[in-house]
């Protein structure tokens, strides 16, 4: 009975005749298309050159490209045992780009090398490849073994010297086989020149592989795709990379930390209820409770969580001209996530002949280096070592894939030489204490929406009645805690996160924080939502842009329209009203007065001596 398809790749040196083997594998298994051996044949005539296999890669090029059948990238043949797909490339780069954005990953790999020139620098790059890349079945083809006469002691001396290098990187290969791929020999068939050779042919040894399997009896990681709503129902969608889940799990959501039930597992086209699930498939889920979850999220059980760090070692291989310098920011793309990360030290600079290092500022073109990144937001990942699929990445500058790299150590956010120190003053005590509970109310609207009138009305309307409160206005912050600053996407997603975190401390303490910013994105208020949990209040101070413009007490609409001020929201940057706010305030509808007094009816409700009565709150530790 046949086996599921492995997929292979063959890397080696652009001399050491790969083109030649992938030929002869093709014919000599009889994967060829009818008339391609005769079309290679003429190839070679008009070239005046004996016959090459090399040439088939250019025949089959040839076909690829008047729209048929075959794909240069994907070229598949087969065995008794069982199909195969080989992943190639124009190139290790083309390949390294593929295979760190997973687009394609390889179950083994073959090595390809010179029995006359050994294993030059460029047959240890890409056996350095194979280790960065987590492909550990590697076999290792000495071809052109009739160019030393089939010489055992050569194949000796080749075979010793890469299985030395390969055991530096921690692979052992499967099988080092000494082939003339022109002449076929050890492809398909034995040789009787090579009667001193005991070991596999190359075909046998692919049959000897096995595809990459995932256990499921690893942790959970199930990184979200996308958040899809085809009814009134919220599916939760992804490939789970490693462990299993069941309906009725308790899943928790990292980095943020929420957690729910599973309570539906969708499957495609399977009609049948699907009880359970595991590492390899792709599934749906929904949960027993609405939770702030989006693409790049990994959903896992609470005891087997990935790390959350903000700071991380990596190894990796640079692609580009340009280099990899210290201070520059390029995007970490781990499974489904994408992080903003700053390049903090170059550790290491690799020398892959010896697998010496150097220290060093920069790293170059097809340079392997250890490097330190630091990121903003939290990183949920797990060391390569450990779980590959979600400790493995590609950094990406603008839209192009800069580099490769494995997560070799990890600065655990939570416990990095930080050590909790629980409160001896419960919420609840201060809640009775100021006769009130803590709280975030949340202002979001557009500019000139009235925002900020209303948020310094009701801290006077509160501070008079003896309440601890306190207001954090947006352009308050950004001349203190967040005058660093600016005004791209990071960085506003960043001055909502640290005024969402200030204010969490603020409402621990006991007070009503009244935060009044734009916050114009529903993605970067759910966050806020997420840190400032049950005690967030998001209330929208409606006001059409039209009323907004015309009132435009600070003169910044004015700017925005004659081009003064780039990305100004509701002009030239999107402004995302909430779906589902506690509280809508339509400042175009009601004086200030009577907006003031809504909102403090709500404050009252909420926060007030009532809801002290009417909710008993736990006892809350830091």
């Amino acid at each position: 009975m046949p086996h599921s398809q492995l997929r292979i790749v063959i890397v080696g040196h652009v001399d050491h005749g790969k083109s030649t083997l992938i030929g002869r594998l093709l014919n000599d298994t009889g994967s060829l298309p009818d008339g391609k051996v005769e079309q290679v044949r003429e190839m070679s005539r008009k070239r005046g050159m004996p016959f090459e296999w090399a040439f088939v890669m250019d025949a089959l090029q040839a076909e690829r490209d008047q729209g048929i059948t075959i794909d240069t990238t994907q070229i598949h043949f087969k065995t008794k045992q069982r199909p195969y797909v080989i992943i190639d490339a124009p190139g290790h780069t083309e390949f390294l780009k593929n295979m760190v954005t997973g687009a394609s990953q390889a179950d083994a790999a073959l090595l390809v090398i010179d029995a006359d020139e050994g294993a030059l620098e460029q047959s240890r790059r890409h056996a350095f490849l194979l280790h960065l890349l987590g492909v550990r079945q590697v076999a290792v083809v000495v071809n052109k073994m009739d160019k030393v006469e089939f010489s055992s002691r050569r194949y000796e001396v080749v075979a010793q010297e890469i299985k030395d290098y390969l055991a530096e990187l921690g692979l052992q290969p499967k099988a080092v086989i000494p082939v003339s791929a022109r002449n076929g020999d050890n492809i398909v068939t034995r040789s009787e020149q090579s009667d001193w050779y005991l070991g596999p042919t190359v075909i046998e040894q692919l049959d000897a592989f096995r595809p990459q399997q995932t256990s499921p009896d690893q942790p959970l990681r199930f990184p979200l795709q996308d958040v899809y709503k085809p009814d009134d129902r919220r599916i939760l969608a992804g490939r789970i990379e490693s462990g299993r889940l069941r309906v009725g799990d308790t899943l928790h959501f990292s980095p943020t930390g929420a957690s729910a039930k599973v309570v539906s597992i969708e499957a495609w086209n399977h009609p049948e209820a699907v009880l359970s699930a595991q590492a390899g498939q792709s599934i749906g889920i929904t949960l027993d409770k609405r939770i702030f979850a989006e693409r790049g999220h990994i959903a896992h059980h609470q005891a087997d969580a990935p790390t959350l760090a903000h700071r991380l070692s990596v190894r990796l291989f640079w692609l580009v001209s340009d280099p990899l310098v210290v201070g520059k920011t390029y995007t970490l793309k781990i499974a489904t996530a994408e992080h903003r990360v700053t390049v903090e030290q170059v550790t290491a600079v690799i020398n892959v002949e010896d697998l010496s290092s150097t220290p060093g500022k920069a790293v170059r073109r097809n340079e392997v280096a250890e490097v330190v990144l630091r990121s903003r937001s939290p990183i949920a990942l797990d060391l390569a070592s450990d779980l590959p699929r979600t400790g493995r990445g590609a950094l990406i500058d603008g839209n192009d894939v800069v580099g490769g790299c494995l997560v070799v150590e990890i600065e655990d956010a939570a416990a990095a030489n930080i050590t909790e120190v629980s409160h001896t003053v419960s919420l609840e005590e201060r809640s009775q204490a100021n006769g009130h509970k803590g709280g975030i109310v949340w202002l979001t609207g557009l500019s000139g929406a009235g925002k900020s009138t209303l948020a310094m009305a009701l801290e006077r309307a509160l501070f008079d009645r003896g309440w601890q409160t306190f207001v954090l206005d947006g352009d308050n912050v950004r001349n203190g805690l967040n005058a660093g600053l600016g005004f791209s996407a990071d960085d506003r997603a960043e001055n909502i996160r640290r005024v969402a975190e200030t204010a969490k401390l603020f409402a621990d303490a006991g007070m009503v924080v009244i935060a009044s910013l734009i916050s114009p994105l529903k993605s970067d208020r759910a966050r806020a939502r997420v840190i400032g949990g049950e005690r967030f209040h998001e209330v929208y101070v409606a006001a059409d842009l039209a009323t907004c413009e015309e009132r435009d007490p600070k003169g910044l609409y004015k700017k925005a329209r004659a081009g003064e001020i780039a990305e100004f929201t509701g002009i030239s940057a999107p402004y995302e009203a909430p779906d589902q706010p506690e509280l809508v305030i339509d400042t175009d509808a009601l004086s200030r007065s009577e907006a003031l007094a809504q909102l403090l009816d709500y404050v009252d409700e909420t926060l007030g001596k009532n809801s002290l009565k009417s909710e008993k709150e736990l006892t809350y530790v830091i």
